[in-house]
């Protein structure tokens, strides 16, 4: 018996934001994005805290309040331009300074200048205790991750294509049979200086009238949706399928042909 993926909720679409450096325009971003519900990851440099217009640590953990903090590296370098050893470096110190800051486990990220074509990067991160990190590889798509190492977006937030994409993404679900239902993820990144450097904030208002306060879409952080996917994979299943063991801490959705399920952590569910 198959059982089909489900966002929380039995939702079948998810949105989340991913914006690097943590400059002062992020005041503006976390308002706006406050008031459409969506949610965002902050990818921030903690060598540079509070310099050439960059925020303070202590502004960042309580501007980013209800969202998530997460490695930019150390000091913004190109990745594939040092050692491995100060690759690893840039990551730690970095993990080690945002989580003296949040007072939690920091262990998402998004590469410093993209890093389209990785050349081991991931791995170093991988080694520094890093479990997901978001690359610049517009996929103008909306299927789940399977290497959330190498984690691409949908599009930047300027994408000549995002009314066609969001169109895509807000459109109707099939209704049968269920499995032509496919879980549709907007991964949505950028920086929010680009706002006030091209002087179109009102794009910005656009993206979030478009995709926020839908009761259709779950919106998330980037860690939230790697936690979410990652324990869903993780669920247990006996020979034929009917008998499904939850061994996470999250709980999950699904549906079958006999209706929806939810399965709470650590609990064993038969199916009808």
């Amino acid at each position: 018996m198959s059982i089909y993926f489900r966002f929380p909720g039995f939702r079948t679409k998810a949105l989340t934001l991913s914006y690097d450096d943590g400059t002062t325009d992020d005041r503006k971003l976390v308002e706006t994005i406050n008031r459409y519900g969506i949610k965002c990851t902050f990818n921030l440099n903690s060598g540079t805290f509070g310099n050439n217009g960059r925020l303070s640590g202590e502004e960042a953990a309580a501007l980013y309040k209800g969202h998530e903090i997460a490695v930019h590296t150390l000091t913004h370098e190109h990745l594939d331009q040092i050692t491995p050893a100060e690759c690893a470096r840039q990551i730690l110190e970095d993990r080690k300074n945002l989580e003296a800051v949040t007072g939690g486990i920091v262990d998402g990220m998004a590469y410093p200048f993209g890093l389209a074509d990785t050349a081991g990067e991931p791995e170093t991160a991988a080694v520094c205790g890093i479990s997901y990190s978001r690359t610049t590889v517009s996929t103008h798509g909306f299927d789940l991750p399977k290497d959330f190492l190498r984690w691409h977006p949908t599009c930047h937030h300027a994408d000549k294509a995002f009314d066609g994409l969001a169109a895509r993404f807000l459109a109707p679900d099939d209704k049968e049979p269920l499995w032509r239902v496919s879980p549709k993820l907007f991964y949505l990144w950028g920086h929010s200086f680009e706002f006030t450097a091209n002087g179109n904030w009102e794009l910005l208002e656009h993206i979030c009238g478009t995709l926020g306060n839908k009761d259709s879409v779950w919106y998330a952080t980037n860690s939230e949706i790697y936690r979410y996917i990652t324990a869903f994979r993780r669920i247990v299943k006996s020979y034929d399928g009917k008998t499904l063991y939850n061994p996470t801490a999250e709980t999950l959705y699904a549906v079958y042909d006999g209706g929806k399920i939810t399965i709470t952590p650590g609990s064993t569910v038969k199916l009808l």
